[in-house]
């Protein structure tokens, strides 16, 4: 099997609530505050993450894209890496996430293969576009042919690279993710 098909056959682990209580608002709030305590510090943009487990926080973490010369510094990163080095797992199983902001198509993807069990977010991609953090063309990239996108993307085709997935595909101790 491979990770695609696994990947299609993940679900989370915990349903939707029918409504926000208290509890989310809370958190959520503190998703907020450290969105902005990115701003003061003047690490990058206003985004804010929280992984939480039961009702612990797991971790918090703020965009430190500036900060550190890291385009993938992103909050949601930030907070997912934070959170697994603490869980000493690879993966937020029975987490929740608590975003400042709709994730960003990497968060996005990031936050698939860290696979919580659900994710809360306040402002909306939309409204980050308002404020000039417009990741519409990014969607837009990925529906392009590789070779017509705005960073042209070209396959080098080698056996050599099919040989070296057919051996992780006939070993034995491998962990799909």
């Amino acid at each position: 099997m491979n990770g695609k098909l696994m990947m299609n056959k993940w679900r989370p682990r915990c349903n939707l609530p029918s409504m926000i209580t208290d509890r989310e608002k809370h958190f959520m709030h503190l998703a907020i505050a450290e969105s902005e305590k990115g701003i003061t510090a003047g690490h990058g943009g206003p985004f804010g993450c929280l992984v939480v487990k039961g009702d612990v926080v797991i971790a918090s973490a703020h965009n430190m894209v500036q900060a550190n010369n890291d385009p993938t510094a992103h909050a949601e990163v930030q907070a997912i890496r934070q959170a697994c080095e603490a869980l000493q797992h690879y993966q937020l199983d029975g987490c929740e996430m608590y975003c400042s902001c709709e994730p960003c198509p990497m968060c996005f993807g990031a936050i698939y293969w860290a696979r919580p069990a659900r994710v809360f977010f306040a402002n909306t991609k939309h409204d980050a576009a308002g404020i000039g953090f417009d990741d519409a063309f990014i969607y837009e990239e990925l529906d392009k042919e590789p070779k017509a996108r705005t960073i042209t993307m070209l396959q080098i085709q080698d056996d050599y690279a099919l040989r070296v997935f057919a051996a992780w595909d006939r070993s034995g101790d491998k962990t799909l993710y």
